[in-house]
């Protein structure tokens, strides 16, 4: 089946989407800081089951091809990204659906369960954490200055948002980020996982240098009847090396 590339207003921004698949079971992507369908989720989009589900990968405002605005950091980025997603989906016609998010896609994920129980199917998160600790504060500085990234990583990006937009949206994303350390409990949004009550996975992986794992941990302990996988050998971007294994893992469970 063919991807197909579109825009949609949705809260008064035209947010970009790629949609695959025939199935009942309608998915929604979720990508991680600067990312997008196209960068984030090529084995997904290519290779999940698209006689079960019909697979959406959306880029949110301010990143990928949902520029205009350009990203901006505010208190509360991830309930806006929250609201954006779900509304993108009622916007498409989808009544239920289920939500795969990665890191920061995984937060916004996480959010939009907890609020929008009525409309979630299932959930799935990787890389994501329900709060930053002073130790988060420490890795976020240390990917600040895009110039010190991995080749392989710094690409695509670059190719997409120019060098730039793409240095320039990345440390706004730290200081927004590092901003939740100052709260007395670090807190995103720890309170509303008890409020989660859709099936949920939860996956880590165990070298994952960005997302410590006591994250997954807590997220797993707060949210009622979740399960969690743990990759031994997985990082950040588990769900792109161990592309096949994730995709079978995560069709079994939304299955």
């Amino acid at each position: 089946t063919s991807i197909t590339s579109a825009k949609i207003q949705v809260n008064g921004v035209h947010l970009h989407y790629q949609q695959t698949g025939e199935g009942n079971h309608a998915v929604l992507l979720l990508p991680g800081m600067l990312g997008s369908g196209q960068t984030d989720f090529g084995p997904q989009l290519k290779s999940m089951n698209k006689k079960l589900f019909t697979i959406v990968a959306w880029d949110p405002r301010g990143y990928g091809q949902s520029i205009p605005p350009s990203r901006d950091f505010p208190p509360d980025f991830f309930e806006r990204d929250a609201k954006d997603a779900v509304d993108l989906m009622q916007a498409l016609k989808f009544k239920k659906f289920s939500l795969l998010g990665w890191s920061d896609g995984g937060i916004t994920a996480l959010i939009a369960a907890a609020k929008y129980p009525t409309l979630i199917h299932k959930l799935v998160v990787w890389g994501a954490n329900a709060s930053v600790t002073q130790e988060d504060v420490r890795i976020y500085n240390g990917i600040r200055d895009v110039s010190k990234w991995s080749e392989k990583v710094k690409k695509p990006l670059e190719e997409m948002y120019g060098h730039k937009y793409f240095a320039k949206t990345c440390e706004a994303w730290v200081d927004g980020i590092s901003r939740f350390a100052e709260k007395s409990d670090g807190n995103i949004c720890q309170e509303l996982l008890p409020d989660i009550k859709c099936p949920t996975f939860i996956i880590h992986g165990e070298k994952d240098p960005l997302v410590p794992r006591a994250h997954a941990e807590y997220i797993h302990k707060h949210i009622k009847g979740s399960q969690l996988l743990l990759m031994p050998e997985g990082k950040h971007n588990l769900h792109l090396r161990f592309a096949e294994d994730f995709n079978r893992q995560v069709e079994d469970f939304l299955h």
